[in-house]
């Protein structure tokens, strides 16, 4: 680990990067008819010292890992090869191809608190009318996701380029655009750093562009909230949450976490808020208190 340490620029430890200086969003107050608190989710990763910190820990960790593969020049990038399964992953070559690291923005390295707030103070959940609205109108109720501004800055120092792919709409990239420099996350240039849904046939599924970007470039790292962020063979025939979850642990699989693949929390929204109880508790781990023994 030390050696590790070593190798990563003296920028790499400098103090968290300021944020962008963004217009002033007016102030919306909080109607009488709103919940008391936001839900716990958002309490915890838009408010908590913990979320602040596993998110922080996450990019602390990829940047030692990318320092490392920078040094070293792997053979193969983290983007799953055409036709490869992950059951048997295999990866497409590095060649002599630039390095560059790919990350989901939203709540991988941009918070949308002005959204999250909106949605807690209404009750409405996501609706995409709402939501299209954010994207074009957002960019000064963002922040960076705690580390991701410090952790983008290092591997650009490093002289990886920092690819964003979203979901978030072709139709609004110039406001993403600014989005992401308000959020003090730097640049981004649609179609070189920043691939959106719409700019392939694929929609919503990132397997596409990820393809685009690893045939120009060595993807050392990967980064995101989702488990599509990585591969859209995780959300194939939407397998239930039990199945979705034993995915992530197969062996071929689990030793890619944090080797490659670093994955962010979010507890507020996306495909891993699933499953009723029989989901979530299997049957061989509930308990219930102990009936009291009768006098």
């Amino acid at each position: 680990m030390s050696m590790m340490k070593r190798a990563i620029p003296a920028l790499l430890l400098a103090p968290l990067a300021a944020c962008a200086t963004v217009p002033a969003t007016p102030v919306a107050p909080v109607p009488a008819s709103a919940p008391a608190n936001p839900p716990a989710g958002m309490q915890y990763l838009y408010g908590s010292g913990e979320g602040a910190a596993i998110s922080a820990q996450a990019w602390n960790a990829l940047l030692i890992y990318a320092a490392a593969k920078v040094k070293a020049r792997p053979a193969d990038s983290v983007v799953l090869a055409d036709g490869a399964s992950l059951a048997a992953p295999a990866f497409v070559p590095c060649g002599d191809k630039p390095f560059a690291a790919v990350f989901d923005v939203d709540e991988t390295v941009m918070l949308n608190t002005g959204f999250e707030y909106h949605d807690a103070k209404t009750g409405k959940g996501y609706n995409p009318t709402d939501w299209d609205a954010w994207e074009k109108t957002g960019e000064g109720a963002v922040g960076p996701v705690p580390g991701a501004d410090r952790g983008v800055a290092g591997l650009r120092a490093l002289g990886v380029t920092v690819i964003f792919n979203t979901n978030r709409s072709a139709a609004n990239a110039d406001a993403t655009v600014r989005a992401i420099r308000a959020a003090g996350l730097g640049d981004a240039v649609h179609g070189q750093t920043l691939y959106l849904s719409g700019d392939d046939a694929m929609g919503s599924r990132k397997d596409g562009r990820r393809a685009t970007i690893a045939a120009k470039y060595c993807v050392i790292a990967m980064g995101g909230d989702q488990l599509g962020d990585f591969s859209d063979l995780f959300n194939v025939g939407k397998p239930a949450p039990g199945p979705r979850r034993a995915m992530t642990l197969q062996a071929s699989v689990a030793g890619l976490w944090g080797n490659g693949w670093f994955v962010l929390p979010n507890p507020v929204y996306g495909s891993g808020l699933a499953g009723g109880y029989d989901d979530v508790f299997p049957m061989d781990k509930r308990w219930e208190l102990p009936a009291r023994a009768e006098k």
